[in-house]
């Protein structure tokens, strides 16, 4: 009785079914395809949503007529730049420009100053009651604007302060200097003391330490105060309708609130205004811009 030999079918390597291929492990911080999307869609919408009241302001300007922001979709049929014609020629606009960038000049230059000598004495030296101060500088900041109004008009009245741009100065450095301190804080706390040792080695007095070696080198800090206290007076409206009582030192806030009276709003003119309002501030972050990530990274690092 012979055995009979089964064999195997054998298929060749070009008619085997190829293999899935192995997905590749993610690396360690690697986002995962599903994470990615959520991300940038997170990042578009909140591109969005700060984008849109300023693309809605720039074109409701468009629109001539005071309604036509009740109707914006007709505003393509009928677009023009008369608004912004009539803000320029028409109204005080280029002074109330001026009376803005010399308050907020002003701010930005004293603000940043001061509150950069506070930081660096708090960061570097110790002396009575440095701890408190920095505790002082932060309880101010808890204080709403409403309540600071009637005892700051008070003071300024006694001083014979009022309706003059250093009264406006004045209160927006209340505002501006504790935050700036405490950032600038943070910021000269990451500077290596050994500086200040070399500079005292090279014969440098504290102050020379301060302004030749430190100051060079917290200049992104340095970015986020300015930019900071630039904006918060541009755009301080409360302090400024209270303590400026003539026409002739209106600010752009108080300027712009003139199109707005109890039988009439020219909104059209209002969003144009808005608009010129906005550029300047814009080319003051352009300028700093910069510095601004790392001023700012710095400063939330250690304080």
């Amino acid at each position: 009785m012979s055995q009979a030999t089964t064999s195997r079918p054998t298929r060749s390597a070009a008619s085997r079914p190829p293999r899935p291929a192995a997905s590749r492990p993610r690396r360690r911080g690697e986002r995962s395809t599903a994470a990615s999307v959520a991300l940038h869609g997170t990042l578009l919408l909140a591109s969005f949503v700060a984008l849109f009241p300023v693309a809605w302001l720039a074109w409701i300007s468009l629109g001539p007529d005071k309604t036509d922001f009740l109707h914006a979709g007709e505003i393509a049929g009928k677009v023009s730049l008369s608004n912004y014609t009539t803000v320029l020629s028409d109204t005080d606009f280029l002074h109330w420009v001026g009376n803005s960038l010399i308050v907020s000049l002003g701010t930005c230059v004293i603000g940043v100053f001061v509150s950069a000598s506070a930081a660096y004495a708090v960061s570097r030296m110790r002396f009575p009651g440095h701890r408190q101060l920095m505790w002082t500088f932060l309880v101010t900041q808890m204080f709403p604007f409403a309540i600071l109004i009637v005892p700051l008009y008070n003071i300024l009245a006694g001083l014979d302060l009022l309706d003059t741009y250093w009264a406006l100065i004045a209160v927006n450095l209340t505002q501006a200097v504790p935050y700036c301190a405490w950032l600038l804080k943070g910021y000269f706390d990451t500077i290596p003391h050994e500086i200040d040792e070399a500079g005292r080695v090279d014969g440098l007095t504290p102050f020379g330490t301060f302004w030749r070696l430190v100051l060079p080198l917290a200049r992104p800090g340095m970015a986020v105060a300015a930019f900071y206290t630039f904006i918060t007076a541009w755009a301080e409206f409360a302090f400024a309708s209270v303590f400026l009582l003539s026409s002739d030192k209106y600010t752009l806030p108080i300027g712009l609130a003139t199109f707005v009276s109890e039988h009439d709003q020219q909104w059209n003119l209002m969003a144009a205004t808005g608009v010129l309002i906005g550029l300047p501030a814009a080319a003051f972050f352009y300028l700093v811009q910069r510095h601004l990530v790392t001023g700012l990274t710095a400063g939330a690092a250690k304080s």
